[in-house]
């Protein structure tokens, strides 16, 4: 285990633990998920919906991101292993694609940007080699865990029985996006060129995507 993994894993769990289109009266869905009390009229949407939008833009964003990989380094012997990270990132963004309309919450409106520069960001650190691609993993993912962490916290503090099953779906992409980050690790991520100033640089870009995706 290197050094940066041994400092930065305890930092990792410890740290993070609109209007809305209307239904046509047939295509109206009754959510209440199955063990807890979430309902459509229960929620607090000052909460819920901007978690919502900024998870499934996180999960767009990140598809995009492992798609720009795969162009570039798909063929070779990483390919697999970027592949296996990018359909655990599918399922991620089917999920919220489901809690997008069962919870009726409107998309960023910034998704054709997210589109452009997830897929530019993916393909660019990738031409810098496996390491590159790795060390663009590592500083996305471990923003992503830290953000989810955020969104732990918070449904925790304001009712944990309700947002139940919605606080096991986003423990559940944390701990798989943590791996993804250990992935990158092994695969000598920190070796890439100027790997300090390229993680910097893409977590502040991940965090300027957060805080724009939450609002509009």
């Amino acid at each position: 285990m290197s050094c940066a993994r041994a400092a930065a894993g305890p930092l990792l769990w410890r740290l993070r633990p609109g209007a809305r289109p209307p239904l046509a009266a047939s295509a109206r869905i009754d959510v209440r998920f199955r063990s807890s009390g979430v309902t459509l009229d229960n929620i607090n949407r000052t909460t819920v919906d901007p978690i919502i939008r900024v998870d499934h833009a996180g999960e767009y964003a990140a598809n995009r991101i492992y798609a720009g990989q795969m162009a570039v380094l798909g063929r070779t012997s990483v390919g697999p292993i970027i592949q296996k990270m990018w359909d655990q990132e599918k399922n991620h963004l089917k999920k919220f694609n489901e809690l997008m309309v069962a919870l009726r919450v409107r998309p960023t409106i910034l998704m054709p940007i997210w589109n452009v520069m997830g897929f530019a960001l993916g393909a660019g650190t990738a031409l810098l080699g496996k390491k590159g691609a790795m060390a663009c993993t590592v500083a996305v993912e471990e923003s992503i865990a830290h953000h989810y962490n955020n969104q732990i916290r918070t449904l925790m503090e304001e009712d944990p029985e309700k947002y139940e099953e919605l606080l096991q779906v986003i423990k559940k992409f944390r701990d798989e996006e943590l791996e993804h980050h250990d992935i990158g690790l092994d695969h000598d991520a920190e070796l890439a060129p100027a790997y300090v100033l390229l993680k910097r640089v893409i977590q502040t870009g991940c965090s300027v995507a957060i805080y724009l995706s939450e609002r509009f």
